[in-house]
């Protein structure tokens, strides 16, 4: 059986985007889905504190599973939406 056209041209990642080698078309990680058991962790350490430092972070990270990336963006979405929540009282 032959592979699909799209198997046969090799992926570049820049700037921890993935990209089709050969087109500038950006193909995106797909939506990280979070379980229950990490939201609730990572809820309640947002009670605790907004931000995290760097090993702060790190240990979350390991613990739930997560990259420090993922950890990261849903502290700085949660921040966003927490701002935005605020602001209309």
């Amino acid at each position: 059986l032959p592979a699909p056209p799209e198997a046969e041209k090799p992926l570049a990642v820049s700037n921890g985007e993935l990209r089709l080698a050969g087109k500038g078309k950006k193909l995106r990680k797909p939506r990280t889905i979070y379980s229950s058991l990490q939201l609730q962790a990572l809820n309640q350490r947002f009670q605790q504190t907004q931000y995290l430092a760097l090993p702060e972070r790190a240990e979350l990270a390991a613990q739930l599973g997560l990259t420090q990336t993922q950890v990261k963006i849903w502290f700085q979405n949660k921040r966003s939406k927490y701002k935005k929540i605020m602001k209309q009282g």
